[in-house]
């Protein structure tokens, strides 16, 4: 990618050799100084030993560097998971030369196997030689576990004509449901800002984009969002018109990397937007968008390019929101399949196989019950996501 005018941060990816194949899965985040930090975590009430550690270590509102690893989850490890994690953060933390309370830690991958630390403890030396402004690329391809692409993306703002940048990394493509996040994703900014708008600000955005996503309906025991803040570019934010700025381009960042997560869906065909419209409430809406998108006969049917509205207005039905399914309309793209809870014909199923064989497309279904709309983005479910999701630890 393009280099990124981010200050005060280095970052690396490298192979330590826990995944089977020599490829990248340890990598680093450091910012120059300590930084204001915030986090979303998994609700699975499993949770890996990182999620525990960073999660406890994150309420300072402070973090200096990340360390995480792809191909072992370090969950279902006991204390001694828990131990493992602290030995790996104490050891970034005395080569990097930073606070050992101020190094949070990830981990992806298979759940339930003892985390190789040996391998990660002689990997360290290196991974923090190859520590670079430029690592981005390598730092995204080194926490991807059956991603097929990397997920990077920025944007720059300005407040009182001093600019700044704002730089998110993700991983994911299976075990995604919006239950928190159910990925990896790692914020860095050089804005200068408070803990509690951080968390206010990461929380926002984490519910407008990794809150409204599914591929398989799955969730993860490693979710989690990490955003640092190191204030380095000398922009402030000092008021209500900065704070809306800053929330707007870290809401971008954050719905477009959930966007990408989607489209590179285990074994996914079709990118789906399910819009709900005219519901009671955006809790109702919103609701009702999941149990579609959640639906497995619904991306099955998207995958087959079969017009079955049916499964869609069975999964509304179910969805535990008050309506009206004599008053439901369906449309694909700009196409009306169903019409006051009617199919509308041979001709308009015709028209909607065209908009399926698409790669992407909405659906938008309205209620005409409220004023209230929602939407989440989706994918289809293709026989690749049993192959792949088959065969993961061999």
């Amino acid at each position: 990618m393009k280099s990124i005018e981010l200050k005060g941060y280095q970052v690396a990816g490298i192979s330590a050799g826990i995944k089977k194949k020599d490829e990248k899965d340890l990598a680093v985040i450091c910012s120059q100084v300590p930084a204001v930090a915030a986090g979303v975590f998994t609700t699975n009430k499993v949770q890996a030993a990182p999620v525990i550690l960073s999660r406890e270590r994150i309420k300072s509102g402070k973090c200096q560097a990340i360390i995480v690893n792809s191909g072992n989850a370090n969950c279902c490890t006991g204390e001694k998971g828990i131990e493992d994690a602290k030995t790996v953060a104490d050891l970034v933390a005395s080569h990097l030369d930073v606070p050992k309370d101020m190094v949070l830690v990830a981990s992806t991958g298979v759940i339930g196997e003892p985390l190789p630390v040996h391998k990660i403890w002689d990997a360290i030396p290196d991974l923090v030689y190859a520590i670079t402004t430029n690592g981005f690329d390598d730092f995204a391809a080194a926490i991807m576990t059956t991603d097929h692409e990397p997920k990077i993306t920025s944007r720059i703002g300005e407040f009182d004509g001093i600019p700044f940048t704002i730089t998110g990394i993700a991983k994911g493509s299976g075990m995604i449901r919006p239950d928190m996040a159910t990925m990896l994703c790692f914020v860095c900014t050089d804005v200068e800002t408070t803990p509690e708008f951080l968390q206010s600000a990461l929380s926002s955005s984490v519910d407008r984009s990794f809150h409204r996503i599914n591929v398989d309906g799955d969730s993860s025991t490693n979710d989690m969002v990490i955003a640092m803040a190191n204030g380095l570019s000398g922009a402030t934010i000092q008021n209500r018109s900065h704070e809306n700025m800053f929330q707007f381009l870290l809401d971008q960042v954050l719905i477009e990397l959930a966007k990408m997560i989607v489209k590179d869906g285990e074994g996914a065909t079709k990118f789906v937007e399910i819009v709900v419209k005219g519901a009671a409430t955006r809790e109702g809406a919103r609701r009702m968008a999941l149990t579609v998108a959640n639906s497995n006969l619904v991306k099955t049917a998207l995958f087959g390019q079969d017009a079955n509205w049916g499964r869609i207005m069975a999964a509304l039905g179910r969805a535990g929101v008050d309506c009206d399914p004599n008053k439901i309309d369906i449309y694909f793209n700009d196409v009306c399949m169903v019409r006051n809870g009617l199919g509308c014909g041979k001709d308009a199923e015709r028209s909607v196989t065209r908009v399926l064989r698409m790669p992407e497309f909405i659906i938008t279904i309205d209620l005409k019950f409220g004023n209230m709309n929602d939407s989440v983005f989706t994918c289809d479910l293709s026989m690749d996501y049993i192959r792949i999701n088959a065969d993961y630890r061999s």
